[in-house]
């Protein structure tokens, strides 16, 4: 990892790398832009360490697979499972659109992303305590409380991806975040598979007091990442913003939807491919109950998915650098198409295989982890780094409303059966990848492509 120039109040690092300005651009606080370029390289590999580090624990908490199934171990219902993309949204949605104008005037973001990083390991220290404590039971009400940490941990994590992504925004060029998602999500399958491999059999073999343990590793992973954040060497901002209201940041949201067409049509398929992905975690409530697989087999389904997104990124990153955000959000919504048809499709096809088979529709799920991170970059490149908290988080509130649903998409699961409605999801995933063509590629305005342009005319 090279060296890198991180000035304190007084302290100086010596980079190795020279400044690298865009020909023909003269920013406005040249030396800042000038020791954020010299120092790119150490920033990027020093964030993809910090990705890998909660990567490693967030596999062990997988939203898919490991959150349901747990939730299944003390209370086994459609409607109780649906309200885990409820929760999680409602936690991760209005607080950034609140917080946004505080994290615009702090001058060094990466206290506020260390801070988020430690933040969301509490909550599951916190459940890793009571589960241990339970001496081998698990009464409904441990339903109840893991709902509401939940909700705390994705407040939490709402915020921390409006810091990571003000973070990369504000020290990684547009052509380069592909690298970022390349390096954590690739390198970051080796440590991965290596954990789930050696500690996930056993713990969810046992789920008393396996998952205790395995909500312990999760807590420690990122009370872990948040310490590298500190590597981050990041020049102080001019804090001149004036703090506002709530009020004052919701009026400012409003007015950037009113002016900016484009992240009109972005929120609306954002929408409407939230309303495709709320049945993900009912996929291995169906493997268990449909097809007879045990809780055990399910770390064959997190190392598959685990391995999908790695290999995916070897492809998506360079993808998004070289032909742009909208192109490769195209083809992961149309990618991700694949699952739930092949889901519905495999009993009929495999018959007596489709147990032996079905871990491969995590194949293509792999796929739906990514979209958000495309979608936060194409946000960055929508308009100028001073307004990044804002449009993320307008475009996170807009994941919020498609999960609303939920619950009664868990219940319709319940009712009419999971096949039906995995076709209705199939359905509307290929119609939100034809809406890709409705955005503008903001990538084509870019002669440079190392900062982002701003794009708030109408274009209707």
């Amino acid at each position: 990892m090279p060296a890198m120039l991180h000035y304190t109040h007084a302290m100086a690092i010596p980079c190795d790398e020279t400044p690298m300005l865009p020909a023909g651009v003269i920013p406005p606080e040249a030396p800042a832009l000038a020791e954020i370029q010299a120092c790119e390289t150490r920033n990027l590999l020093t964030l993809a360490l910090h990705q890998i580090v909660l990567r490693v624990g967030w596999t062990f908490k997988t939203e898919s697979i490991i959150v349901p199934a747990f939730l299944d171990t003390v209370a086994e219902a459609g409607w109780l499972r649906g309200c885990l993309p409820l929760v999680r949204n409602l936690g991760q949605s209005v607080p950034p659109l609140l917080a946004a104008e505080t994290l615009k005037r702090i001058p060094l973001k990466k206290w506020a992303l260390a801070a988020f990083a430690l933040l969301i390991g509490l909550p599951y220290l916190i459940l890793a305590c009571v589960w241990l404590s339970m001496a081998g039971e698990s009464p409904v009400w441990i339903a109840g409380l893991f709902l509401a940490l939940y909700f705390a941990f994705f407040v939490f994590y709402g915020l921390y991806q409006v810091s990571f992504g003000t973070v990369q925004g504000k020290l990684i060029r547009a052509t380069r975040r592909g690298q970022l998602l390349w390096g954590s999500t690739f390198w970051g399958l080796f440590p991965t598979v290596a954990f789930c491999a050696w500690l996930m059999p056993g713990w969810l073999r046992s789920p008393m007091p396996g998952y205790g343990y395995l909500f312990l590793f999760v807590g420690g992973s990122f009370v872990l990442s948040a310490g590298i954040v500190a590597l981050v060497a990041e020049p102080a901002g001019n804090a001149t913003t004036m703090p506002t209201q709530p009020k004052s940041n919701l009026r400012e949201a409003l007015a950037v939807l009113r002016r900016d067409a484009n992240l009109r049509r972005l929120i609306v398929l954002i929408m409407l491919s939230g309303i495709s992905l709320v049945i993900i975690p009912h996929y291995q409530n169906f493997a268990k109950t449909g097809l007879g697989l045990k809780s055990q087999d399910l770390v064959l389904f997190v190392i598959t998915h685990t391995t999908s997104v790695s290999i995916y990124s070897l492809f998506i990153g360079p993808l998004a650098d070289r032909w742009g955000n909208r192109m490769t959000l195209r083809v992961l919504i149309l990618g991700a198409a694949i699952a739930p048809a092949y889901a519905v499709g495999l009993p009929r096809l495999a018959g007596g295989l489709a147990p032996e088979l079905f871990w491969l529709v995590f194949v293509p799920l792999g796929l739906t982890p990514i979209v958000p991170t495309i979608l936060y970059n194409y946000t960055l490149e929508l308009c100028e780094p001073a307004e990044h908290p804002r449009y993320l988080s307008i475009v996170t509130l807009a994941m919020m409303p498609p999960y609303l649903l939920s619950p009664l998409v868990g219940t319709l699961v319940d009712w009419a059966g999971f096949a039906r409605v995995a076709v209705g999801t199939c359905i509307l995933m290929l119609c939100c990848g034809a809406m890709t063509f409705w955005i503008v590629e903001p990538r084509g305005a870019l002669p440079n492509a190392s900062r982002a342009p701003s794009i708030t005319e109408d274009h209707d």
